[in-house]
């Protein structure tokens, strides 16, 4: 299910409120200053910090 182009343009990270990402599959909204990602399933994005996963490759 795509993602809505007006949820892509007023979504923030929920910990720094700084900008997020879409992954390329959809799946995850990315935060690159937190190094969070936030799962999105079934096209409801999902930003409880606890439940964010760390990003293996991001850099600090």
């Amino acid at each position: 299910m795509p993602i809505d182009k007006e949820l892509l343009d007023i979504v923030a990270c929920p910990k720094c409120h700084g900008p997020v990402a879409l992954a390329d599959d959809e799946s995850e909204f990315r935060c690159a200053a937190c190094r969070l990602a936030f799962a999105i399933d079934d096209g409801i994005p999902n930003f409880l910090i606890d439940e964010a996963k760390p990003l293996a490759n991001a850099k600090p």
